[in-house]
């Protein structure tokens, strides 16, 4: 029964999702692989896109990200905060010295943010939510088809470059926010559920300048099924950040 161990063992390596390391220590950022091929959100988001969003704009946020995070530990080897993870610098950056508070918000927002639009997407996507997502949303927002008006309408008006996401605040109700660039959700005390990217690299291949037709295709690729995992991992991490 060995193969059966090792099919099991393979299984469970292969079900850690792409946020879980954000919320450990790490000497450096590392791209994460996607959790589908690069074609796979066709006809809704084309592979040319996703692959150069993916290796071309997340890996830079990384390694510069990388370089930001080095030059700040050599420089104050004795800093806690320093040494922690990515999610943790990026609730306390105001306390990240002004040296590399810029770098890291754009570059270190940019890196988590982008892990997080990718693990609300998938294949065969779309659709609503169900069980106690729905009843949240429900609560939050009077129906579905009002928050995904909310939501569309909030991805549709925003101005320049950024990102429209649900979150959850400190007191466990859902709330639909707005960041521009890279800033990140976290650093407002919110915890991402799900992301729509607002900045043209993530559509233009496809969609040009017609942003409207980029957030109907995003909602043929949210994975529902991903959104309470995705709630119940910033539960468990809570305590450890």
């Amino acid at each position: 029964m060995l193969w059966i161990w090792l099919l099991c063992f393979v299984f469970v390596c292969n079900s850690e999702r792409i946020y879980e390391g954000l919320v450990v220590y790490h000497d450096e950022l590392k791209l994460p692989d996607l959790p589908y091929d690069y074609n796979a959100l066709e006809p809704y988001i084309d592979e040319a896109t996703v692959k150069v969003h993916h290796l071309g704009h997340h890996k830079t946020y990384g390694d510069n990200t990388n370089k930001a995070l080095k030059e700040w530990r050599e420089a104050d080897p004795t800093s806690p905060l320093a040494r922690s993870s990515i999610v943790r610098i990026l609730q306390e950056i105001t306390e990240v010295p002004e040296t590399w508070q810029v770098a890291i918000r754009n570059n270190g927002g940019g890196f988590v943010n982008h892990v997080i639009y990718w693990a609300t997407m998938c294949p065969n996507g779309g659709g609503s939510p169900s069980g106690e997502l729905m009843m949240q949303i429900n609560r939050a927002f009077g129906s579905y088809v009002a928050f995904q008006e909310h939501f569309t309408s909030a991805a549709s008006k925003l101005f320049g470059s950024g990102y429209v996401w649900l979150c959850e605040n400190e007191k466990g109700g859902l709330v639909i926010t707005s960041t521009k660039n890279q800033d990140s959700p976290l650093s407002d005390g919110l915890y991402p559920l799900l992301v729509v990217d607002i900045w043209e690299h993530a559509y233009y291949l496809k969609h040009q300048n017609k942003r409207a037709g980029y957030i109907q295709s995003w909602w043929n690729t949210v994975c529902w099924d991903e959104v309470p995992k995705l709630q119940r991992f910033w539960h468990q991490s809570r305590n450890s950040l």
